[in-house]
């Protein structure tokens, strides 16, 4: 929805995804709805680190500039599982797949500026903290844990990468989008027979969900306003440990040995 309302408002959108032919199904829909031509995609698995590098190359082979980065993509595991790397999942497709995709990517933004960088986080990250000693939950694999820790991750991401960036230039910022109706739990049949009824009730529409990354995509009020957390299309504060610096700086340095990158800032 983020994409089919960036399209309305007359901007080139470059879909995402590790399907290919949902890519296709999704520009072929967004282009009819909006008569829209400039809809296209680039197909990326953001839980394998090597694929990440091949869709960073082909966005600077096949565009020639990138104003807004919107990393919007995550899954909650019941159980533990591990990418090709050996990295436990939730981690490396929540946390790792934003860090590596923007940092591949950071010098198109910064050819294009004023750029904007735009994290989707949870208010989860609230009763979560970053497991330093056991990062990857080898010890002891919690399915809610795992996933607060990877949106708090995404704060923390942001705060430091925000310190790194001149404002006037790129700007990023989180954001919870709230409880929002879609398929997160689709891979964890419990889960999703456990939600599904209670999303019927009380989640968010995709529509409403898509209302705060648009509005940081494009505002005028938030050009130049960085390292913030967004609710509702309102600044509020992050929790605490959200900001706090040497736990963000710890963490980039993790990120960066786990992903192989070289620093970009």
């Amino acid at each position: 929805m983020v994409a089919l309302r960036l399209a309305q408002l007359g901007s080139r959108v470059i879909v995402a995804s590790r399907d290919e032919k949902k890519c296709e199904r999704t520009v072929e829909w967004i282009t009819g709805e909006t008569g829209n031509p400039g809809i296209d995609y680039a197909v990326v698995d953001l839980a394998d680190q090597i694929d990440i590098r091949r869709f960073a190359r082909e966005v600077h082979e096949r565009f020639s500039r990138l104003d807004v980065l919107i990393n919007n993509a995550g899954e909650f595991f019941l159980t533990r599982h591990e990418n090709q790397a050996g990295l436990e999942m939730t981690f490396a497709l929540n946390h790792l797949g934003y860090f590596s995709a923007t940092l591949l990517l950071l010098d198109m933004l910064k050819a294009s500026a004023p750029a904007r960088i735009i994290n989707v986080a949870s208010t989860s990250h609230r009763n979560s903290k970053m497991h330093f000693d056991d990062l990857q939950f080898e010890k002891r694999y919690r399915p809610f844990e795992a996933y607060g820790q990877s949106k708090l991750a995404n704060i923390l991401f942001t705060h430091e990468l925000a310190r790194r960036l001149d404002p006037s230039k790129v700007t990023v910022n989180a954001l919870h989008p709230g409880f929002i109706a879609t398929h997160i739990a689709s891979d964890n049949r419990l889960i999703g027979w456990l939600v599904s009824p209670i999303m019927r009730l009380i989640a968010k529409s995709p529509e409403e969900g898509a209302e705060t990354p648009v509005y940081l995509a494009i505002a005028e009020d938030v050009a130049g306003v960085t390292g913030k957390y967004f609710v509702d299309c309102e600044e509020v504060p992050s929790a605490p440990h959200s900001v706090d610096g040497e736990a963000a700086r710890r963490l980039w340095d993790l990120s960066l040995e786990l992903t192989g990158l070289d620093d970009p800032t």
